[in-house]
């Protein structure tokens, strides 16, 4: 991902540079209702008969079967990859500079995918015709935009094999989970075993837990940022699908002066402590400053938040199954639970 930051980025740009974003209503999905074996991985029946899938574009794919030679984002698949849907490559985050699976991969095995492309901006064209691709999958921050497929070369890759984009964006955490789902189960992913089943409950759990924990503490505010080394990003909440979520379930969030996209407001480090906070949510993807990374500058060591250890990991780009957003909401309301007010 790039290292440098212009002061006024566009949406995509910050999102490819790491920064505060983490960044709809739900659309049906086709296919049959009896794929699931409960095993966790993925029904070999699924194979018999054609495929659609109306993705949330309003695009309607259809194949004469179900697609084996899937492409995808890395956080998409990884998704798919719990409910036992497996995919030949990846495009997006997928391993660190030294070969570990990037926090964006999840459970994927980066050793058995093709990586076509590991930072923003890079798209191997001949790698990914090589695999023969059935089906490009990924997700959508803006209309018709797919995320991680450079722009110059998107005509081009889009025209190679039919796509399914869902939206990380103009929806909320629980319909993107519904929607990934959906694909999944489209795909023959075991989508209501006992392993899938288990991790929704406990996401439901969770929620009550935060809708309790917010209301149990009105008073704590958390402040969502993301730092570079020369501007420190808040985002404003209602534009992304985790905090938007959030949100409606009680939660209080600093809302930044957002500059022309609406998204973030991009504050220089001398004027870092511009709102007051009692927890900041950090962005925690391997191309944003982590707070280990801050102890040098003076401003940050100044935050109420920060003087509190009230500074937490903020899963800008969830990986959207069950069983990794459970533990996003529990690790929420146990910060808003343990916090004290300190701004």
């Amino acid at each position: 991902m790039p290292n440098a930051r212009a002061s006024h980025l566009s949406r995509r740009g910050l999102l490819a540079a790491g920064s505060a974003l983490g960044l709809g209503a739900a659309l049906s999905a086709c296919g049959s209702d009896d794929k699931n074996t409960g095993s966790g991985t993925a029904d070999k029946t699924a194979d018999a008969g054609p495929w659609s899938f109306k993705d949330d574009r309003g695009t309607t794919v259809e194949l004469k079967s179900t697609p084996k030679n899937i492409v995808a984002f890395t956080g998409t698949a990884a998704a798919l990859h719990d409910y036992g849907v497996e995919v030949k490559g990846v495009f997006g985050p997928t391993k660190t500079a030294d070969d570990k699976p990037d926090v964006q991969a999840g459970d994927l095995d980066i050793n058995k995918v093709e990586i076509i492309g590991n930072v923003y901006g890079e798209f191997k064209i001949e790698q990914y015709a090589a695999l023969a691709p059935d089906l490009l999958i990924t997700n959508m921050w803006s209309m018709n935009e797919p995320w991680y497929v450079p722009p110059q070369s998107k005509d081009k890759i889009m025209k190679m094999a039919p796509s399914v984009l869902l939206w990380a964006a103009e929806t909320t955490m629980a319909k993107a989970l519904a929607r990934h789902a959906e694909l999944a189960e489209s795909l023959g992913g075991d989508v209501k075993g006992t392993e899938a089943a288990a991790a929704k409950v406990r996401f439901e759990k969770a929620a009550a837990r935060l809708r309790a924990a917010a209301k149990a503490k009105p008073n704590i505010t958390i402040l969502i940022g993301s730092a570079s080394q020369d501007l420190f990003y808040i985002s404003v909440p209602k534009t992304s699908a985790d905090t938007l979520y959030f949100q409606e379930l009680g939660v209080k969030f600093v809302e930044p002066k957002a500059n022309a996209q609406g998204f973030f407001e991009e504050l220089s480090w001398e004027n870092v402590g511009k709102y007051g906070a009692d927890i900041i949510m950090m962005d925690n993807r391997s191309s944003a400053l982590q707070p280990a990374a801050l102890t040098s500058k003076p401003t940050w060591a100044k935050l109420p938040a920060v003087k509190a250890g009230q500074v937490i990991p903020r899963v800008t780009e969830p990986i959207y199954s069950y069983d990794k957003c459970a533990p996003i909401l529990e690790d929420l309301a146990k910060a808003i639970e343990n916090a004290k007010k300190a701004a």
